[in-house]
């Protein structure tokens, strides 16, 4: 009977190895705030190879896209995206657009940026290697990265995934950029992203 317990107390400790090992396999994908944000290179709707490397010294903003997407839509029918770069793209601040969707082409990127007035690039990852490594998983899904190159805030765009919201709206990725460059800490460094899941082929 001895024995019995003692197996099944040992059991239960392996179980609960396991799970924690499992937890902490999941809580180590992507990238966690404070680390060093990956470098990529992607080719943007003009064809010409974009890094992240060549926006060093400034603030970084990718948003994860896919003109599809319905909540990617209603964000550049209310210009949520383009009103935001407009803002900060004279205080140091570069924005970037990630479509990792498997069937993006250059090609369907520039019809897109054209009819939605963007001026910034949009990245093709149809492969989904940058999208993996930043494991990002919601169009949009928001990164800031600081001057330092670190990741500062990721998460959702704002507080309003039904686009109800009037007085309390936040939009997280405009105070995490007002924060970083007023020199202070991001109060609010990671939220749930929300919208269609990104479309990766595998």
């Amino acid at each position: 009977m001895r024995k019995t317990h003692v197996l099944a107390s040992l059991l239960a400790v392996i179980a609960i190895a396991l799970a924690a090992r499992g937890f902490a396999d999941e809580s180590e994908s992507g990238i966690a705030i404070g680390s060093r944000a990956p470098d990529f290179a992607l080719q943007d709707q003009d064809g010409k190879t974009v890094s992240l490397h060549d926006f060093a010294g400034k603030v970084v903003v990718l948003e994860w896209t896919n003109p599809n997407c319905p909540f990617v839509q209603r964000h550049y029918r209310e210009k949520t995206m383009q009103t935001l770069n407009d803002q900060f793209k004279d205080k140091g601040v570069a924005w970037l657009a990630i479509n990792s969707s498997f069937f993006a082409t250059n090609d369907q990127d520039k019809q897109w940026a054209t009819g939605q007035s963007i001026s910034y690039p949009v990245l093709n990852d149809s492969s989904g290697s940058t999208g993996h490594a930043y494991n990002a998983t919601n169009t949009p899904d928001m990164f800031v990265i600081g001057v330092d190159g670190k990741l500062a805030y990721e998460g959702a765009i704002d507080n309003d995934p039904t686009d109800e919201k009037t007085g309390d709206k936040i939009n997280y990725v405009h105070q995490a950029l007002d924060e970083i460059l007023a020199g202070k800490s991001v109060a609010v460094p990671q939220t749930k992203p929300y919208g269609c899941n990104v479309k990766y082929k595998d």
